[in-house]
């Protein structure tokens, strides 16, 4: 098991940047990460993906050239880099794994398709 806490959130204005971190009390290696988010009187869609390696980085239409997901296996923690950020960004971003033994294209975007989640750090965007 693997136990996530997410760093970084914040206040920022339109068109700032925030880099969310994500620390695991184990090692990182075995799990694909993600990062989902869930904004007030919605539900959790995902954001971003990024396989065991780092080699493959999935993202959402909407954050796409905007947001980077990275990860340093031997510090044990995965990164969000959100680039010109919009009000539409606003909400709680949770970190996510699951186990490697998933093949990384399969419900990567899904919330049932995670294993393990960090409490969520809030980033609000003001306009």
């Amino acid at each position: 098991q693997v136990q996530l806490v997410e760093s970084g959130g914040g206040l920022v204005q339109a068109g700032g940047s925030l880099r969310l971190s994500c620390a695991a009390s184990g090692r990182t290696s075995p799990y694909h990460m993600g990062w989902f988010r869930q904004a007030p009187g919605k539900e959790r869609e995902f954001v971003a993906a990024l396989s065991w390696g780092g080699a493959i980085s999935y993202y959402t239409d909407t954050v796409k050239g905007r947001f980077t997901i990275s990860r340093d296996n031997a510090k044990n923690t995965v990164y969000l880099q959100m680039d010109s950020l919009k009000p539409e960004d606003t909400a709680v971003y949770y970190c996510t794994a699951r186990s490697r033994s998933y093949v990384f294209h399969q419900d990567r975007t899904a919330v049932d398709g995670y294993d393990y989640w960090g409490q969520g750090t809030q980033v609000t965007v003001s306009s």
